[in-house]
C-alpha cells in the first residue's frame, strides 16, 4: 500500500476557500500535512495544547480533570492514572464525533483508528474519545447502538424489539446483555476470530446500560486488536459531561452559572444564539433543545424553557425542572438532565482549552459555539476579557472520515494477523498521505452543508 502520489500537489484552492469562511484553524492543519502521511497528520492533531491561562478557563480545566481522573479510576492503575493525566495536562485533546457504537461499524473505527494513531505516533499511553449517547437504540432501518455490522448483514446485538430499539435512548436503555445465539451463528465464518470470540467472552455479563455494554466491549475489542497496548482508549460520553457541567453549577459565581442563571447574562446568550443561527452558518448548529436534555423513561427527551421551567412540550405528565441553579446540578447528578451539544463542548473543549477533533458538521458548530461564548462574554469583567484573549485561538479540527475506507470493519480485519491488527495499520498508514486518504477532500466536495455555504459565499461576492 505504497504511497503514489505528486509531491507538489495541493488541495483545491476552492475548497479550503469555504473551509476558510468558518474553520481556518482547518484549513491550516491540512495545508500543512496535504503530501504527509495520514500517520504526521494524527501526529499533528494530538500535538501540545497551550494550557488554560485565564481565571475561567483554569477552573474549567481543573473541574474537568477532576472528572477524568474519576473516570480513569474505574480502568487504570494509580500509577496509570497519574501518567495519562498528565499526558492530557500537555496534549489536552479529544477525539468527538463517535457516536456509541461498536467499533465494527466502518466509520467510527476509520475514526477511532485516526485516533490511535495520534496518540501512537506522539508516545502517548492513552487518549480519549467521546462517544455521544443520547441517539437512540436504532436510529433508522437496522441501523445504530442496537446493530452489529458484520459487513454483509447486521445482527440485533442485544436481542431488543424493533419497537423497543426506536424509543430508547443508548445512555438508558437497560439492563441489557448479548444477543448470544445470533452472535454464535456467525461463529463458523474464517475471520470471526477477530472479533466475535472477545466479545462472546462477556455473553455472561449483564450491563446497566446500552451505553456501558458498548464501551466495554469497544475496550475490549481494542485490548485484543493491540496486546502490545501500545496506546489505551478513554471513553467517555454525555454522562461525563453531566458530571463537568454539575461541577460548574456547585458555585453561584461561576461563568457558566451566570451565563445560565442571572436573566440579563442569559439574555445575551440567547440572543448570540439566535443570531448565530439566523446567519450564513446557522445550518451547522443543532438546535433541538434549550441547553439541556430531559431523561424520562429510557428515553431522551426535548426540552424548552418556559416560564422558568425546562419542560418538555406538549407533555403536560413530563419533565418540569426549575431552571435554577441548585435545581439544575441536581437534576444533571441524578441523571434526569444532560447538557446539550453547545454546554458539552463548553464544559469539554472550548472552555478548559481542550483541543476537539470531528467530523465536518462538527468542525462547524465548534467554531460557532466559540463565537456564540465570545459574543456573551463581559469585557467589563477582567476575567472574562482575559478569557476572550485566551479564546482567540481556536482548538478545532477535523478527524472523522480523514480515514475513509471503503470496506467493512470485518473485511479490514480478516487480513491482518491477530493480536496485532492496530500495529499493521500503523505501518500501512504511515505509507498513504492525507491527499490519498481523503480522495482529495472529495468527502468536503460532496458535503451538502459546505456547498451551500460555497454557493452562498460565490452569491456574496
Amino acid at each position: 500500500m505504497t504511497a503514489v502520489s505528486d509531491p507538489t500537489a495541493t488541495p483545491s484552492a476552492e475548497i479550503l476557500a469555504v473551509l476558510s469562511l468558518l474553520c481556518p484553524e482547518v484549513v491550516r492543519d491540512i495545508e500543512q500535512n496535504w503530501n504527509a502521511p495520514v500517520s504526521d497528520y494524527a501526529r499533528h492533531l494530538w500535538r501540545p495544547v497551550a494550557r488554560p491561562a485565564s481565571a475561567p478557563a483554569i477552573a474549567a480545566r481543573s473541574i474537568l480533570r477532576d472528572v477524568l481522573h474519576q473516570r480513569l479510576g474505574a480502568i487504570m492503575q494509580p500509577k496509570e492514572i497519574g501518567r495519562a493525566l498528565e499526558e492530557f495536562e500537555d496534549r489536552a485533546v479529544i477525539q468527538s464525533g463517535l457516536h456509541c457504537l461498536l467499533l465494527m461499524d466502518r466509520i467510527t473505527f476509520d475514526a477511532f483508528m485516526l485516533a490511535w494513531l495520534g496518540a501512537v505516533e506522539n508516545g502517548l499511553s492513552s487518549f480519549v474519545g467521546f462517544m455521544g449517547t443520547t441517539i437512540t437504540m436504532e436510529t433508522i432501518g437496522r441501523e445504530g447502538p442496537g446493530w452489529l455490522d458484520v459487513g454483509d448483514d447486521k445482527i440485533n446485538l442485544f436481542g431488543m424489539g424493533r419497537h423497543k430499539l426506536c424509543r430508547k435512548s443508548a445512555c438508558v436503555a437497560g439492563p441489557v446483555s448479548l444477543n448470544t445465539r445470533a452472535l454464535e451463528a456467525v461463529g463458523d465464518e474464517t475471520d470471526a476470530s477477530r472479533w466475535l470470540g472477545t466479545l462472546l467472552a462477556s455473553q455472561d455479563k449483564v450491563f446497566e446500560t446500552a451505553a456501558d455494554a458498548l464501551t466495554a466491549l469497544n475496550e475490549d475489542l481494542v485490548a485484543d486488536w493491540d496486546r502490545s497496548d501500545m496506546a489505551r482508549p478513554v471513553f467517555i460520553d454525555d454522562r461525563l459531561a453531566a458530571a463537568a457541567m454539575a461541577r460548574h453549577l456547585e458555585d453561584d459565581g461561576s461563568l457558566l452559572s451566570r451565563l445560565l442563571v442571572e436573566p440579563a447574562r442569559r439574555q445575551r446568550l440567547d440572543r448570540a444564539l439566535q443570531e448565530a443561527a439566523s446567519g450564513p452558518f446557522g445550518r451547522f448548529l443543532p438546535n433541538s433543545t434549550a441547553y439541556f436534555w430531559g431523561i424520562r423513561e429510557e428515553r431522551v427527551r426535548k426540552l424548552v424553557l418556559e416560564n422558568g421551567h425546562l419542560i418538555e412540550p406538549d407533555r403536560p405528565h413530563g419533565l418540569s425542572i426549575p431552571f435554577e441553579r441548585p435545581h439544575l446540578r441536581q437534576a444533571l447528578l441524578d441523571g434526569v438532565l444532560l447538557p446539550n451539544l453547545f454546554l458539552m463542548f463548553l464544559v469539554l473543549a472550548i472552555l478548559p482549552r481542550v483541543r476537539v477533533v470531528g467530523g465536518l458538521r462538527q468542525i462547524g458548530y465548534v467554531a460557532l459555539f466559540h463565537s456564540i461564548l465570545l459574543a456573551a462574554l463581559d469585557e467589563d469583567a477582567p476575567e472574562e476579557r482575559d478569557l476572550a484573549a485566551e479564546l482567540q485561538v481556536r482548538e478545532n479540527a477535523w478527524g472523522m472520515r480523514v480515514i475513509d475506507e471503503k470496506v467493512s470493519v470485518r473485511e479490514q480485519l480478516a487480513s491482518l494477523p491477530e493480536g496485532a491488527l492496530f500495529p499493521n495499520l500503523l505501518r500501512q498508514y504511515r505509507l498513504r498521505t492525507f491527499a490519498e486518504t481523503t480522495d482529495d477532500l472529495k468527502l468536503v466536495r460532496e458535503n451538502a452543508r459546505w456547498r451551500k455555504i460555497g454557493r452562498a459565499g460565490v452569491k456574496a461576492t
